[in-house]
């Protein structure tokens, strides 16, 4: 029990109140969900939809494009302060939205939202490594996130459903306000170690110094592959559950809801059981099992609603728990890789990097699975994604080939005799240690 304790990642009390201030920010942005299809709405009736999609557009545009621009735009800031200033920003935007009339000021005030949240969320993430040295309660906070996020989708329509009761949509805006304020609070009572990394950089290297670090370790490169694996079968969920329950199955809203608790059960049942499974069993065996199993689960799904029609609706929630379960099975452990592939210096960069590029999968799976369920039948682009989630993850097994193995054996040819690096080795120029990608290893170790 005190073993147990003890790998508790809120035991730490800096970890405890980051953590406190996540939660509250997502139930925040879960209300701000709700309002934000509602004033569509209300300002555009049946083309409510077109709007939420632009808007949603937007959102990704400004996580892929501009998170690697804000990243090395406050590498040389104090972190505590940029993460204050951001929820502050979001909560600026929240406040404005329920005054909005026309549809193009929804555009401009959630493209200003997601370009906080663009600034905020790797750099928060990039600290939680840094206030928790050790692996196991590492490992647990990863855990404790995808819970927090999991909890947000099962917990914000009902506290909106909730307000609604009692008040207008607009209301729910005011939590979403409460939700950074908090945040922003709870951020500005705790320590959070400084960073001394791409502080004398020119603005075009910290702007790329992440993506190639990413790009160049092998592990991330296979990372990128399986995540896209995932966000091929997530994205089915988001996009086509709807169709699926209205016009596949006739049933209604609480249906719906019922299926997408259940994806978000599914991933709640992995994340808590991940911790203690990663104990004993390496991250790339869980992570490429699960997609191999995720892309089967898809493909064979595909093929047979095709061809002998969709499963009973009891069948269907209990395929979409198993899809949740492997979908948190191979995104969970992502912060473990990303933490061993970079010098702490390095961390904003590589956890800037994995943002944009994670959510650039999401922007080719997102209009992949709305056209194919469109353009063809729900089976067929269950069929379309699978194959396309089991290429990338056969993609990422290919690219990640050295397991859990961290120290390689390199060479220094070019260093000169009397440089730091080779001091710390005894001066061999030949040697072996936990390899990432920096300024003095600017290529990964190939043998033979």
């Amino acid at each position: 029990m005190s073993d147990t304790l003890s790998a508790s990642p809120l035991t730490n009390p800096v970890f405890r109140r980051l953590f406190s201030a996540q939660v509250i920010a997502l139930l925040g942005t879960g209300l701000m969900t709700v309002a934000l299809g509602l004033l569509a709405y209300d300002l555009a009736g049946a083309s409510a939809g077109a709007v939420l999609g632009a808007a949603y557009t937007l959102k990704m545009t400004a996580y892929v494009g501009l998170s690697p621009v804000a990243g090395a735009l406050v590498a040389r800031m104090n972190r505590k302060h940029v993460l204050i200033v951001m929820d502050l920003l979001r909560a600026a935007v929240a406040l404005a939205l329920p005054f909005v009339t026309e549809i193009w000021q929804i555009y401009v005030l959630i493209f200003l939202l997601q370009s906080g949240s663009a600034t905020f969320t790797p750099a928060f993430q990039a600290v939680i490594p840094d206030i928790l040295p050790d692996e196991r309660q590492y490992t647990r906070a990863l855990s404790l996130s995808r819970l927090a996020y999991d909890l947000e989708n099962l917990l914000s329509p009902a506290i909106a459903g909730l307000v609604l009761s009692l008040f207008s949509f607009h209301w729910l805006f005011s939590g979403t306000v409460a939700g950074f304020a908090v945040s922003a609070l709870l951020v500005a009572t705790v320590a959070i170690p400084a960073t001394s990394g791409n502080k004398d950089r020119p603005f075009r290297e910290r702007l790329t110094r992440g993506t190639w670090i990413y790009l160049n370790t092998p592990r991330l490169r296979g990372l990128l592959a399986l995540n896209f694996a995932a966000a091929t079968t997530g994205a089915f969920v988001i996009v086509n559950s709807v169709v699926a329950v209205r016009a596949t199955f006739g049933l209604g809203d609480a249906q719906l809801a019922l299926a997408m608790a259940a994806f978000g059960a599914g991933s709640m049942v992995a994340a808590l059981c991940l911790p203690r499974l990663l104990d004993h069993v390496a991250d790339r065996a869980v992570m490429v099992t699960a997609a191999i199993l995720l892309s089967g689960l898809t493909l064979t799904l595909g093929l047979t609603w095709s061809r002998s029609g969709p499963p009973e609706w009891s069948i269907f929630l209990g395929l979409w728990a198993l899809a949740g379960l492997l979908y948190s099975a191979i995104l969970t452990p992502s912060g473990r890789l990303l933490r061993r592939s970079a010098n702490p210096d390095d961390r904003p960069a590589i956890f800037t990097a994995q943002f944009a590029l994670s959510h650039a999968c999401w922007l080719v799976t997102y209009p992949l699975a709305g056209w194919a369920g469109d353009a063809l039948s729900l089976g067929t682009a269950l069929v379309v994604l699978g194959i396309a989630a089991f290429l990338a993850t056969v993609l990422g097994i290919l690219l990640w080939r050295d397991a859990n193995q961290t120290e390689f054996e390199h060479d220094h040819p070019d260093l000169p005799a009397d440089h730091p690096h080779l001091k710390a080795h005894h001066g061999q120029r030949h040697h072996t240690h936990a390899f990432v990608i920096d300024d003095e290893h600017r290529s990964w170790p190939t043998h033979g």
